[in-house]
């Protein structure tokens, strides 16, 4: 029996990155996953993915940002698989800019995937997690406790999460659900194409954020500390947030 075995598992994100590893990782614990994305094809994708390594997986295609998408997909994963236990919040967005450079579309996007989609996804799952219990595990990032340059719609998104992920923690402890974060530093995914430095960047900014290992996280890194947070080898474990930075906060 895997450690997911008889658990059904809802991520976000899933059809690339963090997100599919994510998915594939709880796909071979034998969680029953909804592979949830605003790409269609790729969460279908990731899904084929899972079914190939002989799990279960349905796509289901979700805009985090669309109250109405998101009450779609979690009542589509209740549908097939009659509950749901695990949640993984991974969808995210993101740039590198000037902040006089920003316009207010670029921070009204950003907070609106990284930080409303978490609360409009938690919100629509809290009621089905709470009948049998289970966890909750937001993709924040070490921007959301460590200040980045050029990034701050970015930062104040991801310290939003950090600071939800506490709050419903908190309030959902004695009820049976946790909740927790993860944040990692740089990892190897698509997003990192949107993470270009601005011109006349200072290096010496950008340096302080490197990690000392001088290596960044694989998307199957980071996967592992969120399975872990969802497990039941954490079931002591909420309103934290699980640093996955390589050093770069020592």
């Amino acid at each position: 029996m895997g450690e997911f075995a008889g658990k059904v598992a809802f991520v976000t994100g899933a059809g690339s990155g963090i997100g599919r590893a994510t998915t594939l990782l709880l796909g071979r614990g034998e969680a029953r996953v909804a592979v949830a994305d605003i790409d269609a094809a790729a969460a279908e994708a990731t899904a084929a993915a899972v079914r190939t390594e002989g799990g279960d997986a349905l796509a289901v295609h979700v805009d985090v940002t669309d109250e109405i998408s998101v009450k779609s997909g979690i009542a589509a994963a209740v549908e097939a698989y009659g509950g749901l236990q695990v949640l993984a919040n991974v969808a995210g967005t993101g740039c590198f800019r000037h902040t006089t450079e920003a316009s207010l579309d670029d921070w009204n996007r950003i907070l609106a995937v990284n930080l409303t989609g978490v609360f409009l996804v938690c919100r629509e799952a809290l009621p089905v997690l709470l009948d049998r219990g289970g966890a909750i595990v937001n993709v924040a990032s070490i921007a959301g406790v460590k200040a980045h340059p050029y990034a701050a719609a970015y930062c104040a998104s991801k310290g939003g999460v950090v600071a939800l992920s506490r709050s419903l923690a908190i309030e959902y402890a004695r009820r049976g659900v946790r909740v927790n974060a993860v944040c990692p530093s740089g990892v190897f995914t698509p997003l990192l194409e949107h993470f270009t430095a601005p011109d006349d960047a200072d290096p010496v900014l950008f340096a302080r954020i490197l990690p000392p290992t001088d290596q960044m996280s694989q998307p199957e890194e980071v996967a592992a500390a969120i399975a872990f947070l969802a497990s039941d080898a954490a079931v002591n474990i909420t309103g934290t947030e699980l640093l996955v930075d390589g050093g770069v906060s020592a």
